[in-house]
């Protein structure tokens, strides 16, 4: 069973940038595709961007295709979610995700999420 604790977050201005990791342990992190996801105030938690095993296939929600990038990296069982041109309607609670699955299937491990707050 594999562990996640996510580390990154905090209040950052409009258009700007913050760049979130996810510490796995625990488990045999090159074997699970990743997931980050975010929890809006009174809103259903959503998948946002998702990356395979091996790092060569991704998934972004259209809300923030462009601006987000997923990446991990095995050798220290981490990855991570760098957010550009960040506005208002990100402030979110941040979770990473684990799964034996596909990029869009069901996850099964979490983490206890980072809050990131886009304010001035």
């Amino acid at each position: 069973q594999v562990q996640l604790v996510e580390s990154g977050g905090g209040l950052v201005q409009p258009g700007g940038s913050v760049r979130l990791s996810c510490q796995a342990s625990g488990g045999t992190f090159s074997r699970y595709s990743m997931g980050w996801f975010r929890q809006a105030p009174g809103k259903g938690r959503g998948l946002l961007t998702s990356i395979h095993w091996d790092g060569h296939s991704t998934y972004y929600a259209d809300s923030v295709k462009g601006r987000f990038t997923i990446s991990r990296d095995n050798s220290k069982n981490t990855v991570y979610l760098q957010m550009n041109s960040l506005q208002r309607e990100d402030t979110a609670v941040y979770y990473c995700a684990a799964t034996l699955g596909g990029l869009l299937s069901t996850y099964d491990y979490w983490g206890q999420g980072t809050q990131v707050t886009v304010s001035f």
